[in-house]
């Protein structure tokens, strides 16, 4: 492999872009010259939700109440996991446009089992799983075995798994799952007291902080430039500083739901493997360049079929959310806006349509942009037409920006 090939497929591999430096002053000076190399990160989407929360909190001052807010976290959880696994899709450059069909299924095998056939929950409940990866893994196959693309496959998926979801459903179509079942429990009425929530806040940035401290270690050990404590400490705090606040304010009405600390947890999870994992270094190479990272030794092949797995197996855990949000499962469940509501998150998120660029944060502040729109808008009493329009525009925006981006890096010589 060349000297090119490989300075290429290292640049695809997220390596932390550590700052140089123990001073606040070196972190303002990294941050901004990741933004003029076009490494714009989470910062125009973020920003998205700062002008979004600020335009409907002057129209309605309810929007940004801890009832609503409360509301839109709860919201946010289900399709939110489904537009974690539409992340890792496109992180390897392809697309999964069945994640709708796949949820509704995984409920309709939820309610099915666990009502009619009067399984144990558990039981129902890796049954959904286990059809979700399946199909995952049906799809790799057909993708690395035959050269099909994922476009046309999983196409192909949407119509054929809903129209399983309504085989599965029966002549009676829609099937209630008992309120006092633990998983309904789990969806709509479990909250933490405050006290935990805090509690898990500390304990939480405290492990982000040493393991930023440990990986700083790492780095300065092997003579590579690493990330100094100054800056740690003071990401650290800003970081607690902004949970405890978010924990006070949701705090005065129901508090933090379980299910959306569940999806968070997802979140965090799948960040670690994406960027801790050679699994995920993996995901990235190959999303940069096919060619370079099989040159590399990376079984390409392994890695498709787990990002395609992981992505149905994660549409099944959302389309179990939904059914356990709503206690049913019915002929709608994944369909509607579901599926593209879950792409459009991933994209407005930050993760790249052209592969290799993205994390595991874009599902979860993409969500939000887009419960955020949903939410405003029908605070205001606006048709569900506005909600298509405005969050196609988003959509839009997000790839221009994606775009300008890739054209930034490409002239500083960074992709």
């Amino acid at each position: 492999m060349s000297a090119r090939g490989d300075e290429r497929l290292v640049d695809q591999i997220p390596d932390e872009r550590l700052l140089s430096g123990s001073s606040i002053r070196g972190l303002l000076e990294g941050f901004v010259a990741r933004i003029r190399g076009g490494d714009l990160g989470a910062l125009p989407v973020v920003l998205g939700i700062v002008v979004i929360w600020t335009v409907f909190e002057a129209l309605n001052p309810a929007f940004l109440s801890s009832e609503n807010l409360v509301n839109l976290t709860m919201q946010c959880a289900a399709i939110g996991t489904i537009a974690l696994g539409v992340v890792v899709v496109l992180l390897v450059g392809e697309i999964d446009l069945s994640v709708g069909s796949v949820s509704g299924l995984a409920a309709a095998v939820l309610a099915v089992t666990f009502v009619q056939l009067q399984w144990n929950l558990v039981l129902s409940l890796v049954a959904a799983l286990a059809i979700g990866c399946l199909v995952g893994l049906l799809y790799g196959y057909l993708f690395t075995r035959f050269g099909l693309p994922s476009f046309v496959i999983t196409l192909a998926g949407l119509l054929g798994f809903l129209g399983l979801q309504l085989w599965v459903l029966g002549r009676t179509g829609s099937i209630a799952i008992p309120f006092d079942s633990w998983i309904v429990q789990f969806a709509q009425q479990l909250f933490l007291p405050p006290w935990a929530a805090y509690a898990l806040a500390v304990v939480s940035v405290g492990v982000y902080a040493w393991s930023r401290v440990r990986h700083a270690q790492r780095r300065a050990a092997a003579n590579l430039v690493s990330q100094g404590y100054a800056s740690i400490a003071v990401r650290s705090g800003l970081l607690l500083l902004f949970v405890v606040a978010a924990i006070w304010y949701l705090s005065l009405d129901r508090g933090v739901g379980v299910m959306f600390l569940f999806f968070l947890a997802l979140v965090v999870v799948m960040n670690f493997l994406l960027t801790r994992t050679r699994w995920g270094r993996s995901v990235y190479a190959v999303g940069g360049s096919v060619e370079a990272a099989r040159r590399a030794g990376i079984r390409v092949d392994r890695i498709y079929l787990s990002v395609f797995a992981l992505c149905s197996t994660l549409a099944a855990v959302g389309g179990i959310l939904a059914a356990a949000r709503l206690a049913s499962a019915n002929q709608s469940s994944g369909t509607g806006d579901v599926n593209l509501n879950a792409i459009a998150a991933a994209v407005i998120g930050g993760t790249s349509l052209f592969g290799g660029r993205g994390s595991a944060f874009s599902a979860l502040v993409g969500i939000v942009v887009i419960q955020s729109i949903s939410s405003g808008l029908t605070l205001l009493n606006l048709d569900s037409s506005v909600q298509f329009m405005v969050t196609g525009v988003v959509l839009v925006l997000a790839v221009i920006v994606d775009s300008l981006s890739r054209r930034t890096r490409a002239a500083t010589g960074r992709a």
